[in-house]
């Protein structure tokens, strides 16, 4: 379907895992933008109920952010226009792109049980890649995948998927829960300075509309 010729290019959100040994395995940019995204904050207050009232107002960090999306993945086009990839893999890929973000990388599963077998006591578990969550260049967020559930919605000849829904509940990563020197850290504390500056913009314009409320309530009384 051809998009009207005014209409504004839509960027696309997306998730990204920074991976330096195996780079483009989880690289998800989405076929089509979600039209809703809940987000939940979760204050992390100093003072408890009951607790010290000189703590009541501080906060020991960022909010606590969940985010909660549903991804549609569609080969339809792709397999009307002959694609080879569709047509031979249908979306397989692309889910396998967005579950290789909770995987362990087999190779360290596979070192890891040398070393069990050659008796290590301890082995280390496997990090899982620096995960950003892309939606626009205000908001560009290191996160953790909290929940994940697909539904695949029809297949090929071959059992391929080739239309699914992915839901994806995502934990994002604060300074609060990232060292100094983790890429993460400085990546949030960056989202978090151009929110105050949106913050500021919306309350300039909030300011300008509470005066003009205060001066016309004025007027109605002198009236």
């Amino acid at each position: 379907m051809c998009a009207f010729p005014g209409s504004p290019r839509l960027m696309k959100g997306a998730i990204i895992g920074i991976d330096p040994f195996n780079p483009l395995a989880s690289i998800v940019i989405f076929q089509y933008n979600p039209d809703t995204m809940t987000r939940t904050l979760t204050p992390q207050t100093a003072g408890g109920q009951g607790g010290d009232r000189s703590e009541a107002l501080r906060l020991r960090g960022a909010p606590v952010e969940e985010i909660k999306l549903d991804v549609e993945i569609d080969a339809t086009d792709q397999l009307e226009q002959g694609d080879a990839l569709a047509t031979t893999l249908g979306i397989y890929p692309q889910l396998s792109a967005l579950e290789m973000l909770i995987y362990p990388k087999s190779a360290l599963v596979i070192a890891n049980t040398i070393l069990l077998a050659a008796g290590t006591i301890e082995v280390i578990p496997a990090a899982a890649p620096l995960t950003l969550f892309i939606w626009g260049p205000k908001r560009v967020l290191p996160v953790r995948l909290s929940s994940f559930s697909i539904t695949e919605e029809a297949y090929d000849a071959g059992l391929n998927p080739i239309r699914a829904k992915v839901s994806l509940g995502l934990r994002v990563l604060s300074y609060n829960d990232l060292p100094l020197t983790h890429p993460g850290y400085a990546i949030f504390l960056a989202h978090q300075v151009v929110k105050e500056v949106m913050a500021t913009i919306g309350s300039i314009g909030s300011v300008g509309g509470a005066a003009t409320m205060s001066f016309s309530f004025s007027a109605g009384i002198g009236g």
